[in-house]
């Protein structure tokens, strides 16, 4: 049974790739046909084992709580209508996991973030998810993960090969396999150029750290741009216990990238049996007219 019973989502970032619509609108709230991008992350968590989810917000995302709470005139409503089906989707969003909500003041980094868990978090090891990351897997990548970390221990990444002109756009590690899919981590470099690059395994998604990174984040000095990155302290956790990285299998959707947010709301809805027929014909017709 796995150690990991908590994922920490960052989510007080200001979405700036999708303005003008997330000036007011959370960018984890945008839908992918008919749920926020945040849920499918949650549900990811959930179906992993996760029972404690810890979202990091700002002064602007009250709307992520207010979708994860209770609402009892909606609910009502539904109710009194006979959409039975409609009000269990409702209903179980408040009961899918014990929710926190911590306020990041300021925004300072995504280590930072992170470390504004610390005081509900506490002394164990937990996921930490990106907000607007989505990894579509027959077996949900959390838990692809939490499998490592149940034979390993430590930090895990999840990390997936990317061409070499995206290698500058993310962490890039070092590593040695020590089994399928699975490498020890010996290096980690934040977006280098192509040419120095030491791979093209990319992290994205999420990491199971320990909470031993608690106390590395709050001894990290702000780097680029006076923000505290996580990467930097776990550059520091490489230096006193094995960190591993899990290619992941599964379809990873960045959704605060546009085109990618546009093939995950056709990829999801394509597969569903209400949209996916009539969505398909209008595709083949466009198609067709080019």
């Amino acid at each position: 049974m796995s150690s990991v019973h908590t994922a920490v989502i960052p989510a007080a970032g200001l979405g700036t790739r999708f303005l003008p619509a997330t000036k007011a609108l959370p960018k984890e709230m945008l839908p992918i046909v008919d749920k926020p991008v945040i849920q499918y992350v949650v549900e990811e968590a959930v179906a992993s084992g996760i029972d404690h989810i810890v979202v990091i917000t700002a002064q602007s995302k009250r709307s992520i709580e207010d979708h994860f709470d209770s609402h009892f005139e909606l609910e009502a409503r539904l109710d009194r209508l006979g959409r039975q089906s409609d009000l269990d989707l409702v209903r179980a969003l408040a009961t899918m996991a014990h929710f926190s909500y911590v306020r990041q003041p300021e925004p300072r980094g995504n280590g930072h973030a992170v470390l504004c868990a610390r005081p509900v978090v506490g002394d164990e090891p937990f996921a930490m998810i990106w907000g607007d990351d989505i990894v579509d897997a027959e077996v949900p990548c959390i838990r692809q993960m939490m499998s490592v970390h149940e034979r390993y221990g430590g930090a895990v990444a999840a990390v997936m090969r990317v061409p070499d002109a995206d290698v500058p756009k993310y962490g890039v590690i070092a590593g040695e396999r020590v089994e399928e899919s699975v490498y020890r981590v010996t290096g980690l470099v934040e977006k280098p150029p192509i040419e120095s690059a030491p791979s093209n395994l990319a992290t994205v998604h999420a990491w199971i750290l320990p909470p031993r990174i608690f106390a590395l984040l709050a001894e990290t000095p702000p780097g680029k741009d006076g923000e505290i990155w996580l990467v930097d302290a776990i550059a520091r956790l490489l230096d006193e216990q094995p960190v591993h990285a899990v290619e992941f299998e599964g379809r990873r959707y960045d959704a605060g990238n546009k085109l990618e947010f546009l093939q995950a709301t056709i990829d999801f809805a394509l597969r569903r049996d209400d949209l996916g027929p009539p969505l398909r014909a209008y595709l083949e017709r466009i198609l067709e007219r080019e």
